[in-house]
């Protein structure tokens, strides 16, 4: 724990204790008020302007971070400078701490509600990658496919399988999704079709936003790898089953996966996730060396899907068989440089129950098992109209700190 996530702290702006966003948390984000995007933190219900309070002079000595359309010089800066902005962030919404809840003017400019405001991409996305992270999950699919004594594919408990998806198309929580055309072939026709997928699907994912970045040539270790993210957003990768059925071999997903990633708009940094953090599952058979490390952590974080009003899963990131470090030292061990702003994703997080599967292709076991949706209604797969939701957060005593949500609603295609 460290002064920023003390339990006990409070702020003179209201909200309640099951708010995402406490003082405990401060998320950063890009929103727009006027016209121009500047960078903020959440509050409650409120935006704190850190552009305005910096042009206020409360962040010198440190250079002018905040007013940008993007979190990239603010992640590339790196953890010194991102723990002494927390700490004048937490100091100035402080309930005892008079400077901004006494200065009328400066607090009505500086503190926007979140209604009034639009969020944008929180970076700008040189490389996305996806992991394929969830034990659970991967057993599922390959059980699904290659029967269950085949289901884990050799070299999956050796090292974090992943693949570099599209960065041009992930776009901010509330972004429509028009359902996407490509070749089909059904299992009973010699030759493929040209249609829209009959088979989209969601996954409930978590991502991690690259700091500092790296050099060409030279890993980032096991040791070094959480000074290297800045923090973490809610992921939806959507998903054409059967478009991906069909031309994922010999080199996995393409354009099953490149129309469309979500991602939630607050970035919530590693140190408010600290009093979150619990042991990751054990791993066996013993992986190589570069992946090793004297303490396996992962962090308590709760995760639901609602397509409509209606909850079809219940998750948890600590499911997850790869770490983080282990994701980003894999990903760097040729020497692959990454660079700020730079996003890596988990891929989809299924929990041990069926209810915790996190994709409909699981849920409905490709599309053998309807899921209830309330009101009479099922889903194998989405139909044009439905609205996906996704939300998280770390349970605390009393408080909670949260990611809000990423939606995204299927459009008929284009």
């Amino acid at each position: 724990m460290t002064a920023s996530t003390d339990p006990t702290l409070r702020s003179f702006v209201d909200y309640d204790q099951h708010s995402h966003f406490p003082i405990q948390n401060l998320p950063y984000g890009v929103f727009s008020h006027d016209g121009t995007a500047r960078i903020g933190a959440r509050i409650g219900e409120l935006v704190l302007d850190l552009a305005l309070l910096e042009t206020e002079g409360f962040f010198v000595p440190l250079p002018r971070l905040f007013n940008r359309n993007s979190l990239n010089l603010f992640f590339a800066a790196g953890p010194s400078a991102w723990s002494q902005v927390r700490t004048i962030i937490s100091r100035l919404l402080n309930e005892q701490e008079p400077t901004l809840r006494d200065n009328h003017q400066l607090r009505s400019s500086a503190l926007l509600p979140v209604k009034d405001v639009t969020m944008h991409l929180p970076a700008i996305i040189g490389d996305y990658t996806d992991f394929y992270s969830s034990r659970e999950h991967a057993t599922n699919v390959g059980t699904m496919f290659r029967g269950p004594e085949n289901a884990l594919m050799p070299n999956w408990l050796h090292l974090p399988v992943a693949y570099h998806g599209r960065s041009s198309s992930v776009v901010v929580s509330d972004t429509p999704i028009h359902r996407p055309m490509g070749q089909v072939k059904a299992d009973d026709s010699p030759i493929p079709e040209f249609a829209a997928t009959r088979s989209l699907d969601f996954e409930l994912e978590m991502g991690f936003f690259i700091g500092p970045g790296s050099a060409l040539g030279r890993p980032v270790t096991m040791q070094q790898a959480m000074d290297h993210v800045f923090g973490m957003v809610l992921v939806n990768d959507w998903s054409a089953r059967d478009i991906q059925k069909w031309e994922y071999q010999p080199l996995g997903p393409f354009t099953a996966k490149n129309f469309a990633t979500s991602i939630s708009p607050w970035v919530v940094p590693i140190e408010a996730l600290s009093p979150f953090r619990r042991d990751a599952p054990v791993q066996s058979p013993e992986v190589l060396p570069y992946l090793q490390s004297r303490e396996r952590c992962t962090y308590d974080i709760n995760l639901e899907v609602y397509i409509g009003n209606n909850r079809v899963c219940r998750s948890n990131f600590r499911h997850l068989y790869w770490t983080m470090s282990q994701q980003l030292a894999h990903h760097t061990a040729t020497g692959c440089n990454i660079l700020p702003g730079d996003l890596m994703a988990s891929g989809t997080i299924s929990g041990p129950e069926p209810g915790s599967f996190g994709s409909m292709l699981e849920l409905s076991w490709k599309g053998t098992q309807p899921v209830a949706i309330g009101q009479g209604k099922t889903r194998t797969f989405l139909q044009d109209g439905d609205t996906v939701t996704m939300t998280g957060w770390c349970q605390g005593d009393g408080y909670r700190v949260g990611f809000g949500e990423v939606r995204g609603t299927i459009l008929p295609p284009y």
